[in-house]
């Protein structure tokens, strides 16, 4: 039964894609994605790669970032031109293991502002339980993206996404390696205006939570406590 359930929630998304759920199959995303979920992947490579997964993923995700048109001199004149204004973009990393795509997002758009949110999912519940929350200031005028590897059972997603509405942000979304049926359709019943980049949706979700064929934990691969 539950492997039908499983197997018709896939079929359901793949069918009927969600319109805010957007997958980002670059080849090169692609490629690295594959070589972090290879369980011989040593810390210090997956660390890198996630680096630079993420790196590449950020074009996507700021791809509809607003411009503002700026005088400048060329060596030769003065011309007009279009720059992006990163301080008022915001990256907020669900602590710990958000850190990871935090770092490679701040190679890119180093001028953006952090925000952090400490989770932990409860071992019996699954459920999300914060211990930290710390934003920048003036957070109605920012635009927000929020990062974390797996988007799994979606409660600690769909916390921190509630408790960042309280501040009122202009825009908020949702980034993330992997993602699966159960976890697109538990985050999007409960945040149906934020949109998820994802580099993959994969199959299903097993008893304790975590996404197969999935890549493991991802802080615990990124900082090699386990």
């Amino acid at each position: 039964m539950e492997t039908r359930r499983f197997s018709f929630l896939t079929e359901t998304l793949m069918s009927h894609p969600n319109p805010m759920v957007h997958v980002i199959d670059h080849p090169l995303v692609q490629h690295k994605l594959t070589l972090m979920r290879n369980k011989e992947a040593s810390t210090t490579s997956f660390r890198r790669l996630l680096n630079e997964l993420s790196s590449l993923m950020v074009y996507e995700v700021t791809r509809d970032m607003a411009m503002q048109e700026v005088q400048i001199e060329t060596p030769l004149e003065t011309m007009t031109a279009k720059m992006i204004d990163g301080k008022k973009l915001v990256f907020v990393s669900i602590l710990r293991a958000g850190n990871g795509i935090l770092d490679g997002m701040l190679n890119v758009i180093p001028g953006a502002r952090v925000g952090h949110i400490g989770l932990y999912r409860d071992p019996a519940t699954l459920q999300a339980v914060e211990y930290y929350f710390k934003m920048p200031q003036e957070m109605t005028e920012r635009d927000v993206v929020v990062v974390d590897p797996m988007l799994a059972t979606g409660n600690s997603a769909i916390a921190a996404v509630q408790r960042l509405k309280v501040l009122k942000p202009k825009s908020i979304k949702f980034v993330c390696l992997l993602t699966c049926p159960e976890g697109i359709a538990t985050f999007t019943a409960a945040h149906p205006d934020v949109p998820v980049f994802t580099a993959a949706i994969d199959r299903q979700l097993n008893d304790h939570g975590y996404i197969l064929p999935g890549l493991g934990d991802a802080g615990d691969r990124m900082f090699g406590t386990k």
